[in-house]
């Protein structure tokens, strides 16, 4: 009886590995006969049934078929990874007579792209570049820089309050301070960055924007170095026939104080739609260091003066592109941007 039943069994798995086409099939098949609750398992545990004299010969007989069954469960298993090695190969075909695709190289965005060219000009001429906080002191922010409070400078800097004390910077001018409280002179700086004011969205304001400002101080500095740098940093970046001029203003961290204009670059100074007819196109402001803001930051002002000067580098990049509108340059159309 258990010697048919074993034959049975090996013409019942050789009938269904004839039909197994995948190697999930094919383990089906070895956990129902050869598993520890499989078909042949449990024939075995009817051995001790048989006569002395049968148990050899059934014992032999059910070795034989189970290596037969292994065998051939061995030999469908290669020949499935073979067919199965065969069918990725097929999928995954490549036709090396095809065009490539073409990788989307990204490029710099028009504000890295003049704010790099501004820091080799800065660079070049022994600037060092300085970073600092975006979220500020009301201390280093105003009252450091001679503007305390109730000054009405401030009015014309409104910014986002964090606590009465804590605000988003309005100026990168704090990090000038820092600066000469931990650096002694001689210095010589630019300080980027994104700064921040309650300014409503048009095409010529935004509540974020970004200014390169500079600092020197050293012993003997004096306004024609200042207007010598600026002129400098003007030819560089407009050419060197570019014409600068400085009108005299006021800003309460420097004094004496000066706007810098350059001479229209789309009239040579007649006066046109681009200068609102004035001739000259404003860039930035600058002026000396006022002595109180070296004496807030323990140095000298009989001994050390200094320059400083800021400008917005969206104003130096709509100038330099003609673009009209600020938020071009914040919408993220590639439309606009692959232009540059």
């Amino acid at each position: 009886m258990i010697k048919q039943q074993l034959e049975a069994i090996n013409k019942a798995v050789l009938e269904k590995l004839s039909a197994v086409k995948d190697s999930q099939q094919l383990d089906e098949i070895r956990v129902k006969y050869l598993g520890k609750k499989g078909e042949l398992t449990a024939i075995l545990k009817q051995m001790g049934s048989l006569s002395p004299e049968e148990r050899p010969k059934i014992g032999q007989l059910a070795n034989e078929v189970r290596t037969s069954i292994e065998n051939k469960i061995s030999e469908k298993l290669e020949q499935i990874k073979a067919l199965e090695t065969q069918k990725r190969l097929e999928s995954e075909a490549i036709d090396v007579t095809l065009p490539g695709k073409k990788s989307e190289l990204g490029y710099y965005h028009p504000l890295t792209k003049v704010l790099r060219e501004i820091e080799e000009i800065f660079v070049g001429m022994g600037f060092e570049i300085v970073d600092g906080p975006e979220v500020e002191y009301d201390h280093y922010n105003f009252e450091l820089l001679n503007i305390p409070k109730g000054h009405p400078a401030r009015d014309t800097q409104d910014t986002f309050y964090i606590t009465d004390n804590i605000l988003l910077r309005t100026q990168t001018s704090p990090v000038q301070i820092r600066t000469m409280e931990q650096k002694k002179p001689p210095i010589r700086i630019i300080s980027p960055g994104r700064v921040y004011r309650s300014d409503a969205v048009d095409a010529t304001h935004s509540p974020l924007f970004h200014q390169i400002e500079g600092l020197v101080v050293d012993k003997g500095i004096t306004m024609s170095d200042l207007k010598g740098t600026l002129e400098i940093f003007v030819k560089r970046l407009y050419g060197e026939d570019s014409k600068v001029r400085f009108r005299p203003h006021h800003f309460p961290f420097t004094e004496p104080s000066a706007e810098t204009d350059i001479c229209c670059f789309e009239c040579g100074g007649k006066g046109c739609h681009l200068c609102k007819g004035e001739g000259w196109i404003e860039i930035l402001g600058c002026g000396m260091v006022h002595p109180k803001v070296l004496e807030n930051c323990g140095i000298d002002p009989e001994v050390y003066s200094g320059f400083a000067f800021g400008l917005g580098l969206e104003r130096i990049v709509m100038r330099r592109y003609n673009i009209t509108d600020l938020r071009l340059l914040y919408e993220n159309d590639t439309r606009f941007l692959k232009q540059f």
